[in-house]
């Protein structure tokens, strides 16, 4: 469907550019990738549950009618914003919110031009005025030497400068907090760091050498440009960067864990009685430990805190029996 909507998008490869084909080849294989990967997850009992739950409640007329905001404000915050975050840590939101927008300002530059849907022509053949158009139809004008222009010509710059300091925070943090240290793996917690800052920075690379070097050293620099940017689209649905795939799932999911209360009352705590969660979703993930044939979906009625009493408790009758 890609390979045909670059076809098609790029005016039959009229627009399309063959320097890029490195770049339009990686994210063909990003696609595939993304698509068997998604395949394999949502395949999973829990999973599956989660993506049907999600997804249902995510394009649920139902839901849209008895909470008409409910899903543009998750969508703001869970998904945009990830306040979530920061109540973790504000530093950990700030750097995770600059890796997003810089990433997500350089996927909408990147990829339409990669497939030839946006092109820039000049009537004069040398400028300054510019055309943009998508699929062939001309969409604006501008200057390139005005603020605007200069914006347009100077995007994926802009993308670097917001994805550098993201990425070099948590890699500080993988390096100093011990927490993430005992945990942490080079190929699924380093790797897509590392990646990140070589992309931006021979990107910025590439521009300081056409603007103060008069493109001295510029081939090499497209060369170990383009290879960090096709390892790492190749690299995007095996690694760490796939919960970026799956997240609007879970903001399915949190908009089913928030329409539940008002048709369903809240689940108490068989042990203490607190409120665990709404009805549906404590069913739900007891439905998810039955099709994982776990054998103790009871525990899904109980709160967190008596969970970890209960685990403890279990752990030292096992002990004293040891003793005797």
């Amino acid at each position: 469907m890609l390979v045909l909507a670059i076809v098609l998008g790029s005016r039959f490869l009229r627009d399309f550019d063959a320097a890029l084909l490195p770049y339009a080849v990686a994210t063909v294989f990003l696609a595939f990738g993304v698509a068997y990967r998604y395949t394999v997850w949502v395949s999973a009992p829990g999973a599956n549950r989660l993506f049907r739950k999600g997804f249902g409640s995510f394009f649920s007329a139902d839901n849209f009618r008895k909470a008409p905001t409910a899903l543009p404000r998750m969508l703001a915050t869970y998904l945009g914003f990830q306040k979530f975050l920061g109540a973790r840590s504000r530093a950990r939101w700030i750097a995770h919110q600059l890796i997003f927008w810089g990433c997500l300002l350089a996927a909408v530059i990147t990829f339409p031009l990669t497939w030839g849907w946006f092109t820039f022509t000049s009537p004069t053949g040398s400028g300054p005025g510019y055309e943009m158009r998508i699929w062939g139809f001309k969409v604006l004008g501008f200057d390139a030497l005005d603020f605007f222009g200069w914006v347009m010509f100077h995007g994926l710059d802009l993308a670097a400068v917001l994805v550098i300091p993201g990425a070099c925070y948590f890699l500080w943090r993988r390096m100093k907090d011990r927490g993430a240290i005992t945990g942490q793996r080079f190929a699924y917690d380093l790797l897509p760091l590392v990646l990140l800052i070589v992309i931006a920075v021979t990107g910025l690379l590439l521009t300081f050498s056409s603007i103060f070097l008069n493109g001295g050293g510029y081939e090499f620099l497209a060369v170990l440009h383009m290879v960090s940017v096709v390892f790492t689209l190749v690299y995007i649905p095996f690694g760490k960067f796939f919960h970026i795939v799956q997240r609007p799932a879970a903001v399915g999911m949190q908009l089913f864990k928030y329409t539940a209360p008002q048709d369903e009352r809240v689940f108490a705590c068989k042990r203490c009685g607190e409120p665990v969660d709404t009805a549906p979703y404590v069913e739900n993930l007891r439905g998810t430990m039955r099709d994982l044939e776990l054998g103790f979906d009871a525990f899904a009625e109980y709160c967190p805190r008596c969970k970890r009493v209960l685990r403890g408790s279990a752990y030292l009758t096992h002990v004293k029996e040891g003793f005797h």
